[in-house]
């Protein structure tokens, strides 16, 4: 693979409630336009952090202006919104997912509780456009049991070719719970376009509460079947592992075994070729300190080592937080350090692959950018 252009899809604005960007994701619109969603705030973690809007209409070269559509309020209560990616259906009908946390629970408290690993409350929340995205409808609650406490959001909503959504979930502790966390990822359906949900079953745990298998990345390809990918953590250890691929053959309702990729540590949104083809791209935060990107020729095939393309390298002064923190509280809070990460592919119009990443601005704060990746060989 090559870089065929980069360019900044936001530029940080730092000392402002616009200098910390992250949590970007593009989505491909029916007319060939993309559209990227973002999280920006005075920082990674702060109560005023909210989603952002913006569109390309010429393959990701330049970027128009931004757009805050979205009320932060719900029900009342005043929160945050963080990671909103965007599920074209028909034409112009959009689903947007994001992660609505609670900043009136604990008041001036971060995200992680460092002490009991435990989060603020949050919800997942729903809306549609049926305008490409120019108007959106008010936001709706996911319902969650109260054993998934408060949900994280780790995916955009996929969609079967039978039409069924899938939403996948992980599991928390609440704020002051100072138990073990036995970390899970559950699943709920719809089969009315996201109006009504399905109970979430659990799809991927380890019972003995040792490897949490976070931010599940997903995609479905052309035969039905839904791949996923998982940034491994070893609470014994305080250690991350080598990304595991699983592939579902029933949407979403069971995975078979989890597949060891090689390589470390936290993969992105993969984007899927109409050729079968599949595009990775993964943060090597505490190896390399960059992002990277390999191909594979179908979901269950192994990614070559000589599609290999960096695509970010970190400067010697973004050097991050890691994983030698002593407790797992740490290393969640040691997140909200890091500078650069969170890579979403999706495959574009003519073959190529887009990617977004933030990363750390020239003159700080933190950036959105944008690669173009050509996938085919020189």
């Amino acid at each position: 693979m090559r870089i065929v252009a980069r360019a900044t899809v936001n530029a940080a604005d730092p000392g402002t409630s616009r200098s910390a960007a992250t949590f970007p994701t593009i989505t491909v619109l029916a007319d060939g336009t993309l559209l990227a969603s973002y999280s920006i705030g005075s920082t990674k973690d702060s109560d005023d952090v909210t989603i952002e809007l913006r569109a390309s209409r010429d393959g990701g070269s330049t970027w128009g202006p931004a757009r805050s559509p979205f009320e932060s309020t719900v029900h009342g209560r005043r929160g945050s919104l963080k990671y909103a990616p965007i599920t074209r259906l028909d034409g112009d009908h959009l689903i947007i997912v994001t992660l609505w946390i609670d900043r009136e629970a604990f008041p001036g408290q971060p995200l992680f509780n460092g002490a009991t690993e435990g989060c603020l409350p949050m919800a997942i929340l729903l809306a549609d456009s049926f305008d490409a995205g120019a108007t959106w409808t008010p936001w709706r609650v996911v319902p969650m049991p109260a054993d998934v406490g408060p949900p994280s959001l780790t995916n955009a909503i996929v969609r079967f070719p039978s039409g069924r959504l899938l939403l996948s979930v992980e599991t928390n502790k609440t704020y002051l719970d100072d138990s073990p966390w036995f970390q899970r990822v559950v699943h709920a359906g719809s089969d009315d376009g996201g109006a009504t949900w399905s109970t979430p079953v659990t799809v991927v745990s380890d019972p003995s509460g040792r490897i949490a298998n976070w931010d599940q990345r997903g995609a479905v390809a052309q035969d039905g079947r839904l791949v996923s990918f998982a940034w491994v953590y070893d609470f014994e250890a305080v250690a991350y592992r080598n990304i595991l691929r699983r592939i579902s053959t029933d949407e979403g309702r069971t995975f078979g075994e989890a597949v060891d990729l090689g390589f470390t540590d936290q993969p992105g949104h993969p984007a899927l070729l109409a050729d079968g083809r599949v595009v990775l791209a993964w943060v090597d935060r505490f190896g390399t300190r960059s992002i990277r990107a390999r191909r594979a020729a179908a979901i269950d095939a192994p990614f070559a080592p000589e599609s290999e393309v960096v695509l970010y390298k970190a400067p010697p002064l973004a050097a991050q937080a890691g994983v030698s923190s002593d407790t797992t509280g740490d290393a969640l809070v040691d997140m909200q350090a890091w500078s650069y990460g969170l890579a979403y592919a999706e495959a574009l119009p003519g073959g190529d692959v887009g990617v977004v990443h933030y990363a750390l601005g020239p003159e700080g704060g933190l950036d959105i950018r944008w690669v173009r990746l050509g996938v085919d060989d020189e």
